[in-house]
Parts: structure tokens; sequence; C-alpha cells
């Protein structure tokens, strides 16, 4: 999920057959497990990634398993959706197939995937260059927010302080302000233009990480939304990490090197435990 970018197609398999193909219009993004699940997935964790596709059901609903002996030479070596017998691979929910296996599914699909196969190349570079479904995201932190502003037990001054973390300002910009000086990137400190960015987001972390400055650097408000969506990442090190998923053009736009090894400087211990989380649960990165 941390791998797709807008444009990428996607077969979607149902009852060992492929019944619909879909043109992702998004990058993925942190959701809670929809309530419609009901019961389906307990195993699964109650927060997981979520992306836009646009899917088109297809007449001709080919079975893989049937057609092997032109698939088989084509399946990955790692992560196959598909047994060499036919048969799925039902511990993998999404899994990345190469240009040659696509282009083999849609030969046995026919004229509706050449269409759909089609369009995914002419799309709008626009489009292919980072829509970002940020409106479900907001209404999820909203809706914490909320919770929190109606928790009795927490004080109310600290209930404003939670909130007002959120977005990067009051007494958690303050304690980060104790670590960070200016942004990393672009050198601004002039507190008036920074914002302070959780490494663990602040959707993601308990009140008390919320207000920690340790899980905080101040960034411009570009640098913290290319942070907090996973588009960068920062290794211990201070070393600049960039998502195989980034439109490196806009990044440079704003102010992103990204044709050198940039790094930022040097992290505080408790820092650190942070981006682990960062780099293991936000950034948007290949993880082979």
């Amino acid at each position: 999920m941390r791998e797709v970018s807008p444009g990428d197609l996607i077969f979607s398999s149902v009852d060992t057959r492929i019944v619909a193909i879909g043109i992702a219009n998004s990058y993925c993004w942190e959701c809670p497990k929809p309530v419609e699940f009901g019961s389906t997935g307990q195993n699964w964790e109650n927060v997981g990634w979520r992306v836009g596709v646009s899917f088109t059901s297809l007449l001709n609903r080919v079975r893989p398993k049937e057609h092997m002996e032109v698939i088989r030479s084509v399946l990955p070596h790692r992560y196959s959706p598909l047994q060499p017998n036919g048969n799925g691979n039902q511990a993998l929910y999404l899994t990345e197939i190469s240009q040659d296996f696509a282009e083999v599914l849609g030969g046995l699909i026919g004229e509706e995937a050449r269409a759909l196969l089609s369009t995914s190349a002419t799309m709008p570079t626009s489009l292919k260059n980072g829509i970002l479904a940020g409106d479900d995201l907001d209404v999820w932190e909203r809706r914490l927010e909320e919770q929190v502003e109606s928790d009795a037990s927490v004080p109310e001054t600290d209930r404003e302080a939670i909130v007002r973390a959120r977005r990067g300002q009051g007494l958690f910009k303050q304690r980060v302000m104790h670590l960070e000086l200016r942004c990393r990137f672009t050198g601004v400190n002039n507190l008036t233009h920074l914002l302070a960015s959780h490494c663990k987001p602040w959707r993601d972390s308990s009140n008390e990480k919320r207000l920690n400055g340790e899980n905080g650097l101040l960034l411009t408000p570009s640098i913290d939304h290319l942070f907090d969506r996973g588009f960068i990442g920062f290794e211990n090190s201070g070393e600049l990490i960039i998502s195989p998923v980034a439109h490196l053009p806009s990044l440079q736009r704003m102010g992103v090197e990204t044709e050198r090894v940039v790094n930022v400087g040097s992290f505080t211990d408790g820092q650190k435990h942070f981006l682990e989380f960062h780099r293991n649960s936000v950034l948007l990165r290949a993880m082979r």
C-alpha cells in the first residue's frame, strides 16, 4: 500500500477471477478500519492504509488458474499473488506485479483491459503527480480532537494544549523549541513561519506523546506537509530519506535537495525513538 502511486493499475481478484481493474488516484494515507468491515478482518489492526481507486467492472472475468501456461513465466519470484499451480496466495492482500505480468493479464482479458491500460498511460501528469485524499485524514483527526475536547478526565488547559499540538502550535511547539532553533531545510528561524511537526503523528500518539517535545521538529509548512504525509523522512544519522513515490520536481520547488545526499543534523535519543516510528509506519517507501 505504501508503494502505490496515482496512475497505477490494480487488478482486483474475487473468488479466483479478476472482476475489475482500477486506476489509483491517490497515494496511501492512514485510515481507521471501516465500520462496514464488521467482523471481517478481526486480526487486522484498527488503523491501516487507504488508497483512492477508480474501479471498472469487467465483463470478461478471467480465471488466472486456467491460463497458467502463459502466466507462470511472468510470476514474481517473491510475493507472487499466485502460486505456480494457479491458486491464490491468501497471505497477500496487495502485491506489486511486473509490466510483463500486467500485459499478459491484459491480453487475456482483452479489449476492456487494453482501454484501461491506455487510460493509465495517458493520465494527465497533474493527476499522476500527486492527488492525496487528505480530507479523510483531516476528518479522522478532527474526530480525535472532539474526543479530547469532551474528555472530562483531562484538565481543560491540557485539552487545549493537546488540540493545539495537532496544529504544531502552543505548548508542544514551545517544548520543541528547546531542541530545535530553525527549519532543518530552509534555515527559516522566524517562529511565525514555523510549525512543530510530530515525528510520531498526533493521530497515532497518546496525549503524553502529543506534547512531548522530543516527538517534534520545527519545519516550514510545506516541509511539514511532506514529512507528515510520508514523502520524506530521516535516518537517525540525520540523512534525508526521499520516498520513491514522491514527486521530485515538487520537492525541489519546496526547497528539498533531491540530487545529492542531504544531512539535516543530529537528533536527540528521544527524537531518534520517534523517528523510528515515522520510518516504519508513516514514510511511503519500498518495504523489500
